[in-house]
């Protein structure tokens, strides 16, 4: 008498583990990302006053990370709970939130390669809008002191954009001591100081074109933005393709799961 052995389908213990490794440092990220934002928050008052979250005329850095650290966070959640529990709801939910996301970004590439001068339009518009706020979040005031310093560049197309700020304009009607200055980080900086000088820019716009350019970057942060795009195109273009990849692979991963889960259910 003959004794046939048939294998029956499993789940490849491989793909569930590295699934679950994989979202779960996802998931990590996302909570502190998630952590940090609402810690930022809490600091500066706006979770104790919620409507303050409308009030801030330019843009609150603090947003990214509630918004890059709440997608990751719950990503990471279904990925995780999903492989570890072989959940084919929670396994689909992480391939087509993924999946979204992925055609989002894939979109939002060509659109921007289109519609070129539209964009340009949009940051200028962006950065103008936040000098205007400059001094109404401090996260704010770091992020465009740290644009203007790393791209060497002051305003969206040069100093006198600085007149859109209350603090800083020339009209003769400023009380500010900050009246047709800059802030510090459109500065040239000087190798020699070891403290910086926040006060280097003060009153420099009454200055000549050519005398600025001593004390001052004079350029704008649009173009020098473009600038640093097109040096480093083949590193910003290799983060972008890698990011994908990982997408890809993540959905992969998922949908691997899915057909080994329902395979084994339907040997049942």
């Amino acid at each position: 008498m003959k004794h046939h052995h048939l294998k029956g389908a499993e789940v490849s213990c491989c793909v569930k583990y590295f699934l679950f490794g994989f979202n779960i440092i996802f998931w990590l990220l996302g909570a502190a990302f998630l952590g940090i934002g609402l810690w930022a928050w809490a600091e500066k008052g706006v979770l104790s006053n919620l409507s303050s979250i409308t009030d801030l005329g330019g843009f609150d850095p603090v947003w990214l990370f509630i918004v890059v650290g709440g997608v990751m966070f719950i990503l990471g959640f279904a990925g995780c709970i999903g492989a570890l529990r072989e959940n084919t709801f929670l396994l689909k939910f992480f391939s087509v939130f993924l999946g979204l996301i992925f055609f989002l970004e894939l979109t939002t590439g060509i659109l921007a390669f289109v519609f070129k001068d539209w964009i340009k339009d949009q940051l200028n518009f962006f950065i103008n809008n936040n000098v205007k706020a400059y001094r109404d979040d401090i996260d704010l005031q770091n992020l465009i002191d740290f644009a203007q310093d790393y791209w060497s560049c002051c305003g969206a197309h040069g100093p006198d954009d600085w007149n859109l700020n209350m603090y800083f304009n020339c009209t003769q009607t400023n009380p500010s001591r900050e009246r047709c200055g800059v802030p510090f980080s459109c500065c040239v900086k000087d190798p020699a100081e070891d403290v910086i000088n926040t006060q280097c820019g003060y009153d420099v716009r009454l200055e000549g074109e050519l005398n600025r350019q001593k004390y001052i970057y004079t350029k704008g942060c649009v173009g020098q933005f473009e600038k640093w795009l097109q040096d480093n195109l083949i590193i910003v273009a290799g983060i972008f393709v890698g990011i994908a990849l990982l997408q890809i692979f993540g959905i992969c991963l998922a949908q691997n799961l899915v057909s080994d889960v329902k395979a084994v259910k339907a040997n049942w």
